[in-house]
């Protein structure tokens, strides 16, 4: 964003990727996505996804050195309640074994709770899908919904692999297995597919309706995918259970804070002078005055012309 405002500011306008700061954060973006990846190698879907809020309020307030925002009461109240939740979700977030082998994601993968959710998804995404082809229904809960259940199988593919990818570095081999590969194809065609449905969101609504809705869709499917795939909530206490989701809740609402009423900023592209056009010359006027009794009128030798023809 900021390398967007500052190419815009410039006499001569260059191309984006020709920005050294643009490049800059693509990278620390992409070091970025892949400490996300690692981290569901060594931590639970259930934690690892609602841990997405960090990236929101650190947007928030990393914005306020870089692209010169007021920091809002808003943000500072969003914030308090992320970080609460935050608390909340890394104290009592489920105690699972992290070790995942492939033998076991081929156990999870046959097993009856994952089996019916997996046809529950399907039928529902079809649904959705229908709506959004045939009756060309572009509504944001329509598409986020279609991004939440792509996010389902998405975070259940990338656990998987990134937990295999980790038993092999430490020396157990897991890349053998045929399930790795399918569950990368997965991963891959999610995500492919979770892309299409968010730019069309992100294009036809504002982002600040789109974030709040998408991460709490989002982080909504992912805990059921872990507690139905991994079942990570499964021999855990009622009350950790009760104050997990409450975290989920705070996180969440602090998350929604933040982005409500933000307006967003748009690039201020300079207008083009007709008269500074390559090849064409401005020889008289574009709009006729409105006062004239000619106004809106075609001129006589056009209409003439119009009845030779």
């Amino acid at each position: 964003k900021c390398a967007h405002l500052r190419l815009v500011c410039q006499a001569e306008q260059k191309p984006y990727y020709t920005s050294k700061l643009w490049w800059c954060g693509i990278i620390l973006l992409g070091l970025g996505e892949v400490g996300n990846f690692t981290a569901y190698g060594f931590a639970p879907i259930t934690l690892v996804a609602p841990l997405g809020c960090v990236s929101v309020i650190g947007s928030a307030f990393i914005s306020v050195f870089f692209l010169k925002k007021t920091m809002r009461t808003a943000d500072i109240l969003g914030g308090t309640l992320t970080i609460t939740g935050i608390y909340l979700l890394v104290t009592f977030a489920p105690n699972v074994p992290q070790e995942l082998t492939a033998r076991q994601v081929q156990n999870y993968l046959v097993s009856w709770p994952f089996l019916v959710y997996s046809i529950l998804e399907i039928i529902i995404f079809c649904i959705l899908l229908y709506f959004y082809k045939r009756k060309a229904v572009k509504h944001i809960v329509v598409l986020l919904m279609m991004v939440a259940l792509l996010a389902s199988l998405t975070v259940i593919a990338v656990k998987a692999v990134s937990s295999m990818i980790a038993l092999s570095v430490e020396g157990k081999m897991q890349l053998t297995y045929s399930v790795f590969y399918i569950m990368s194809i997965l991963m891959a065609t999610s995500c492919a597919f979770q892309i299409k449905f968010l730019n069309q969101a992100v294009h036809l609504y504002e982002a600040t309706a789109v974030v709040p809705i998408n991460f709490v869709f989002f982080t909504t499917s992912a805990i059921f995918s872990g507690v139905i795939f991994y079942r990570e909530f499964q021999n855990a206490a009622l009350l950790s259970v009760f104050m997990f989701l409450f975290g989920c809740l705070l996180s969440s609402l602090g998350v929604i804070i933040i982005a409500r009423n933000k307006k967003e900023e748009h690039l201020q592209i300079p207008f083009i002078d007709c008269g500074h056009i390559p090849g064409q010359k401005l020889t008289g006027k574009i709009q006729p005055d409105s006062h004239s009794s000619c106004y809106g009128t075609l001129n006589k030798e056009d209409d003439s012309l119009k009845r030779q023809s």
